[in-house]
């Protein structure tokens, strides 16, 4: 019979699974993208909701349905209103005592994603009031929306939660884009790097928050990428917050771990200097830049979260191709491995193939 899954999926990350790893894939976006063209699920999963799928395959869901239980909430009478554009544009604008800032959003045509067409931060003085956004804004935990959640998921393994993402991250992925981050680094760095110090005090909250409830690893959601953040960008704006973060969470015993779903090989010489647990969704040829052994080099001990190639899942390649990726990670990480897709099943992907791979972790159990 197998393991309780959110059992095990609490060993694995406290070393404590006498070798057992977990099958933890997300396959979120295979759902979004079929239900939003009004597609079934494969056979015979088809009509299921969301977690039966995950219960008929019999692999854990990595439960970051649990960020619905904790929100931001703005001091100094900020608010956020959301206005329908047209069809295809919405905007989104933080209204404060000090003036406004707004960015507009294209949705697509092909799947229930969107994308800014504008920032929120385009100079100096965007940049200096979401700097009063972030010092006015707290962080709270919902515990009735938890237990909700925990009734209805935690059969499928440990409820999980992302940290806002840091510094320079913060800015690429939400306020400012890729281009204007860089010029405003040249163009008015001092409030760039007051910003940051404003924001690392934010996440200070945050974590004051994060660690009175139930939840026992977390994960820092920053989506790096070596081609936007080399070695000395991260070196200066995202190791010494990751250090910091980690000496306060490792006193509360919560199990860490960074996402990094883009190139990863410059930064993968700097895994040990981060205090992380692990590393999520580092994505492996043919599809990313590293290989498995490459990443293991770096890694030692630090745990491997995914792992798979997410092209590996469709029909582009074989299911020996698929098995081969899926031995050699075994054989490298295990037991310090939550074993999932790098980093989700793509809506052209096989629910067959996620099946397949926990019959080969349902035999690799079977034998320790």
């Amino acid at each position: 019979m197998r393991e309780n899954l959110l059992e095990l999926n609490r060993k694995v990350i406290k070393g404590a699974s006498d070798g057992k790893i977990i099958w933890q894939p997300r396959i979120g976006a295979y759902f979004d993208d079929r239900e939003f063209r009004g597609e079934p699920y494969d056979e015979p999963y088809a009509g299921l909701d969301r977690p039966d799928v995950y219960r008929k395959i019999g692999c854990s869901d990595r439960l970051y349905y649990f960020n619905a239980c904790v929100r931001a909430v703005y001091r100094n009478n900020i608010t956020i209103r959301i206005d329908e554009i047209d069809q295809s544009h919405f905007s989104h604008t933080f209204v404060t005592p000090k003036g406004e800032i707004k960015s507009i959003y294209r949705r697509n045509s092909s799947n229930p994603g969107y994308y800014p067409e504008k920032w929120f931060v385009t100079c100096e003085d965007d940049l200096r009031l979401l700097m009063y956004i972030e010092e006015s804004t707290d962080y709270v935990f919902d515990r009735a929306v938890y237990d909700e959640y925990f009734l209805k998921y935690a059969d499928l393994g440990l409820p999980a939660l992302f940290f806002p993402r840091v510094s320079i991250q913060k800015l690429f992925h939400e306020y400012m884009g890729i281009e204007e981050t860089f010029y405003a680094l040249q163009d008015y760095p001092d409030t760039v790097e007051e910003y940051f110090k404003v924001l690392s005090s934010a996440h200070d909250r945050f974590m004051d928050m994060f660690v009175k409830t139930p939840f026992e690893w977390l994960n820092f959601g920053d989506n790096i990428h070596c081609g936007l953040l080399p070695p000395e960008l991260f070196r200066k704006y995202v190791l010494p917050e990751y250090q910091h973060r980690n000496e306060r969470l490792h006193k509360h015993g919560i199990f860490t771990n960074s996402h990094w779903d883009g190139d990863v090989k410059s930064i993968l010489p700097l895994i040990q200097e981060t205090g992380l647990d692990g590393i999520e969704a580092i994505t492996p040829i043919p599809q990313g830049d590293v290989t498995l052994k490459e990443a293991k080099k770096y890694m030692k001990d630090v745990f491997l979260m995914d792992g798979i190639a997410a092209l590996l899942f469709t029909d582009l390649y074989s299911i020996d191709e698929l098995k081969a990726q899926v031995m050699e990670c075994i054989e490298l990480f295990a037991p310090k491995l939550v074993l999932g897709i790098s980093d989700e099943l793509p809506s052209t992907g096989s629910l067959d193939r996620v099946k397949y791979v926990q019959e080969i972790v349902d035999e690799f159990n079977s034998r320790i």
